[in-house]
């Protein structure tokens, strides 16, 4: 008989590497910005400090206190009080957070408005004529003659159904937010016809794989810096 002998053991099959998503690779990017991460900071102290500022700091906004007005900065008053008495790191707050509230919400609406409208007339050539006359429209509309009669149509009827405040509120978001997003889409629709002759765009088109698909998995992260950057010019505008 013959012995055979046994050779090495075979090396374990190689374990396949899961697929890395771009929107990893935009935060992995966000992540070694020192600038970006220092504005993100700033940011959400911002924002941390006009949220739970007013439920931790002992004085009310609205206190009205006559006999401390018109102090100067102290202890119990750090910025001091106004001509009622009033805390006005209190009253700061209370300011900061409708404002930041604003900013927010408008600026994400029209950058959905915009953000959508830019990719739709940058992809597809049947819709790029009519959304950008539409943005042309948008664009050539007085914005505040705009702003007051949507104000004079709409104020009664939105503050009957949601309140008074929560209304306005509404109305004041709405309106930045519809009168604001034509930069965005002018900017992503320029980014957008760039990137669909891309070699990655035309090979995903070429072996069938949907537009939505396309749009969410290559073109929407290869967007994102000008997305971000219009983001934080549309809060400032906003506020």
């Amino acid at each position: 008989m013959t012995d055979v002998t046994a050779g090495p053991p075979a090396a374990p099959a190689a374990m396949p590497r899961a697929a890395r998503s771009q929107w990893r690779d935009v935060w992995d990017q966000f992540k070694t910005h020192r600038g970006a991460l220092v504005g993100a900071g700033i940011f959400a102290f911002i924002v941390l400090a006009v949220v739970v500022g007013p439920l931790i700091w002992p004085f009310d906004a609205q206190f009205i206190d006559i006999r401390s007005r018109n102090q100067g900065p102290s202890f119990s008053h750090p910025l001091g009080t106004d001509q009622l008495g009033r805390d006005m790191l209190a009253r700061m707050m209370a300011g900061g957070k409708v404002s930041v509230a604003v900013g927010i919400t408008a600026m994400l609406l029209s950058l959905v408005l915009g953000t959508a409208i830019g990719v739709l007339a940058g992809f597809f050539r049947r819709l790029d004529g009519p959304l950008m006359r539409v943005t042309d429209l948008f664009l050539a509309l007085p914005l505040l003659p705009l702003l007051l009669v949507m104000v004079m149509l709409f104020r009664e009827a939105l503050s009957s159904r949601f309140g008074p405040e929560t209304g306005i509120f509404i109305l004041i978001v709405v309106a930045i937010g519809v009168t604001s997003w034509m930069q965005t889409a002018r900017i992503v629709r320029g980014d957008v016809l760039a990137l669909k002759e891309r070699e990655f765009v035309l090979a995903g088109r070429s072996i069938g794989t949907p537009p939505r698909r396309i749009i969410f998995r290559h073109i929407l992260p290869n967007v994102l810096s000008p997305i971000m950057v219009s983001a934080t010019l549309g809060i400032a505008n906003a506020i």
